[in-house]
């Protein structure tokens, strides 16, 4: 029973660290949703719950409510960041994502506060999302995000800030994405207005290649490639002069086997960059260089 006590008190200690930085944001119709003061004048919550650009207003712990704009929003990665006045609310604690371990207690806080406990179901590397966004680690919770949960911050049991929480990410799993791309993602919103992704402008499919027909720069013989299927007009893979029917099988020396593989090597580049594409064209090997351009928004 001590045991219980305490944990009970601990959590209840965690909502109460975190809950004066936590903030309800008015920015859709009937329900608010959850944002965290998380740097002086500035607030994050989850994109797909910002509705409206215009008179937003957000309504602070103490109930009070202060006027928002909006810095810019991601869709990748379910990420807006709202500017207020820097004298508002005070920012949260944050800790860091990879000391989390399958099974530890987490609590999703929402604005109220009101809380929903549970754990840490499964954890994995790098992902990207469904809408192109770059996640630094796939954090899946079992926990109940409530209507308005999303956009707030997942607490560890010492009631540090880990992650924000979405359901915007999946149609069947509660996540959170990981603190550390909240601070990139957020930086890059707040002085940019967006994240500036890397994008070829093609249309792949795998292919299984000709025994020996090329080899890596390893030495040893790629046995899946891409076969380009479709250019888009004046893309940067158009330009270089990628064509229809080329079958790209390594870029930069590593070996491409799935069009996951191409995207998620060009999405962690920069805009503006160059990549070395090794392709077959006509049964013979060759080499394109291709400067990356910006990813098209794809909206909210």
């Amino acid at each position: 029973m001590t045991t219980m006590l305490s944990l009970s008190n601990d959590l209840a200690a965690a909502v109460e660290r975190v809950a004066p930085a936590v903030v309800a944001v008015h920015a859709r119709r009937h329900i608010a949703s959850t944002g965290v003061h998380w740097r002086p004048g500035a607030i994050v919550t989850a994109s797909h719950t910002v509705r409206v650009e215009d008179n937003i207003t957000v309504t602070l712990a103490d109930g009070r409510t202060a006027a928002a704009t909006l810095a810019g929003r991601d869709p990748g990665t379910d990420l807006a960041v709202l500017r207020i006045a820097e004298s508002e609310p005070p920012v949260v604690g944050l800790g860091e994502a990879a000391p989390l371990k399958v099974g530890h207690v987490v609590l999703a806080v929402g604005y109220g506060p009101r809380a929903s406990w549970g754990v840490v179901a499964a954890l994995g590397g790098r992902w990207r999302t469904w809408r192109g966004g770059e996640i630094d680690q796939l954090v899946r919770l079992d926990l109940t995000l409530y209507p308005g949960f999303s956009g707030g911050p997942l607490v560890d049991a010492d009631g540090r800030v880990v992650g924000i929480n979405t359901s915007g990410l999946s149609q069947r799993l509660e996540l959170a994405v990981p603190a550390a791309t909240v601070a990139r993602v957020a930086g890059e919103l707040l002085d940019t207005g967006r994240v500036r992704r890397g994008f070829l402008g093609v249309g792949l499919h795998p292919v299984r290649l000709p025994e020996g027909a090329a080899r890596l720069a390893s030495g040893r013989a790629a046995e899946m490639g891409l076969i380009v299927v479709s250019l888009e007009p004046g893309g940067p893979a158009a330009t270089a002069g990628l064509l229809l029917g080329d079958v790209v099988f390594a870029v930069d020396g590593e070996p491409v086997d799935a069009p996951e593989a191409l995207a998620a090597a060009v999405g962690s580049r920069a805009v503006g960059s160059r990549l070395t594409a090794s392709i077959l064209r006509g049964g013979g090997p060759a080499e394109i260089q291709i400067t990356l351009g910006e990813r098209p928004s794809r909206g909210r």
